[in-house]
Formats: C-alpha cells, sequence, structure tokens
C-alpha cells in the first residue's frame, strides 16, 4: 500500500510496532515520528530492543503488529534490498568488508548492489565517496590492511553508496580511541548537515549528547523516554535502566 506523502510528513514512521520471539517481546507497541534531517539518538541497556527495532526498519526483521512507512510508503512487508533501494542505509557494528577486495573495490560492490543513477562512472561515484569519509588515500589499499577507525570509515562510506535518505549507525565508536570517536563523531554531524536522517544507536554517553537532536531510550522493549537529549538523560527512569543509578 502506498499513501502520499506530505510536505511536512515524517520521513519515518514507527507505529505501534510489536515484535516477539516466542514468548518474549522486544518491541512492545513502539510508535515514533522521525524528520526529514533529523539527529535522532538511540539509547538503551543491552537487550532494551533497540537491535531489533533498526532490525525491522531495515527489513531484516519483520513486525507481527504495527507499519513502517518511509516517504509516505508503507514498507512493512519489503525486503530489505528495496528498503536499500529506497533510500535506507545501515552501517553494521562489527564491519564485514570483502577482505580480498582494495577499499575502493568493496565499495563498488555496494555502488553495484544500489543501482543508483549517476552521470558519472561508479568509480568517480565511489572515489568521491571514499574522500568524503578521508578514505581517498587508502582506496588502493587491501581491506584486511586498515586501522579499526578506518574499518569503521569504510562501513560508512559502504552506506552512503546508495545515496540514503536515512542511514542508521549502529555502534560506529564501538571500541575506538577518545580521538578516533571525535572523527567518527564529527563524519555523522558533517553528514547530518547534508539533509540525511541519521539514527545513531551508540553507549558513548558524550557522544550521543553531542550528536542528538532527539534521544529515545528504550528497556525492556518499551519507550520510556523521548525527547531532547538533557531531558532523557535527567529523566529517573533512563538513570535506573540504562545508567543503573
Amino acid at each position: 500500500m502506498t499513501m502520499v506523502a506530505e510536505v511536512d510528513a515524517p520521513l519515518l514512521q514507527v507505529g505501534t510496532l510489536t515484535k516477539t520471539f516466542g514468548g518474549f517481546t522486544a518491541l512492545d507497541n513502539i510508535s515514533v515520528d522521525i524528520r526529514k534531517g533529523e539527529r535522532f539518538g538511540l539509547i538503551g541497556p543491552n537487550g532494551s530492543g533497540k537491535t531489533t527495532l533498526i532490525n525491522c526498519i531495515s527489513g531484516a526483521l519483520k513486525p507481527q503488529v504495527g507499519s513502517v512507512v518511509f516517504c509516505g510508503e508503507d514498507i512493512t512487508q519489503l525486503p530489505p534490498h528495496l528498503r536499500a533501494r529506497r533510500g535506507i542505509a545501515r552501517s553494521f557494528q562489527i564491519p564485514r568488508p570483502f577482505k580480498s577486495m582494495t577499499v575502493l573495490e568493496n565499495l563498488m560492490v555496494g555502488l553495484d548492489f544500489a543501482s543508483v543513477d549517476s552521470r558519472l562512472p561508479e568509480e568517480d561515484v565511489a572515489m568521491s565517496i571514499l574522500t568524503r569519509m578521508g578514505l581517498a588515500s587508502k582506496a588502493a589499499a587491501p581491506s584486511n590492511t586498515l586501522s579499526q577507525v578506518e574499518l569503521r570509515k569504510m562501513e560508512l562510506a559502504r552506506a552512503m553508496a546508495v545515496r540514503p535518505k536515512l542511514l542508521i549507525s549502529d555502534e560506529a565508536m564501538a571500541g575506538l580511541s577518545s580521538s578516533e570517536v571525535d572523527e567518527v563523531l564529527d563524519l555523522l554531524i558533517s553528514l547530518g548537515e547534508e539533509d540525511i536522517t541519521i539514527i545513531m544507536i551508540e553507549h558513548i554517553m558524550q557522544a550521543v549528547m553531542r550528536f542528538s537532536e532527539r534521544v529515545m531510550c528504550l528497556d525492556a522493549g518499551k519507550i520510556i523516554a523521548l525527547g531532547a537529549p538533557g531531558e532523557v538523560m535527567a529523566n529517573k527512569r533512563v538513570q535506573e535502566a540504562y545508567l543503573g543509578t
């Protein structure tokens, strides 16, 4: 079913989403709207439902109840590759590059998969993305020679290959040093300034606070707080559930 998108309609609308695994409820009646160009932080303790939610948005999982509407279209039943071609991209916490390929070749695979129309040759498009990510000098390097922060940047580059309207960044800063966290965070903020909507899942609270315009906290599959970062961090339920205080 396709709906007509209103001018000011949210880019992403998640409606009463419920996902169960046997007798376990991973998501319980989750509803949230995310606007075009928004930087949105998603937090919560381990097992809170964050990964299940982004899997339902990206298409890796289908909910038992509820809907996912993107750009006015109900995509709840669409497979992941069709969602990608509509502009939903995801980077993963653990990068899994094609180790036998160069950095440029890895990105070319993403461009081929995305089937994005461009007036430029695919290699030029790939090099433009690598330059944007600060990886142009590594284009000819085997991907298995990259450092951790370079691997995270390449993971983001592969996500950017589909020219996303929505980028889901899953723990892109996990395990990085403080200076490397700043590098990736600055990169994500700059992408957000280009009208790309970004959902950032992250445990580094300073990064979440600096990045996000709004933050949503999940616990046991439910939304326990949603609002400005300072308000969410000050919420007693968030402190109890997420910070353990």
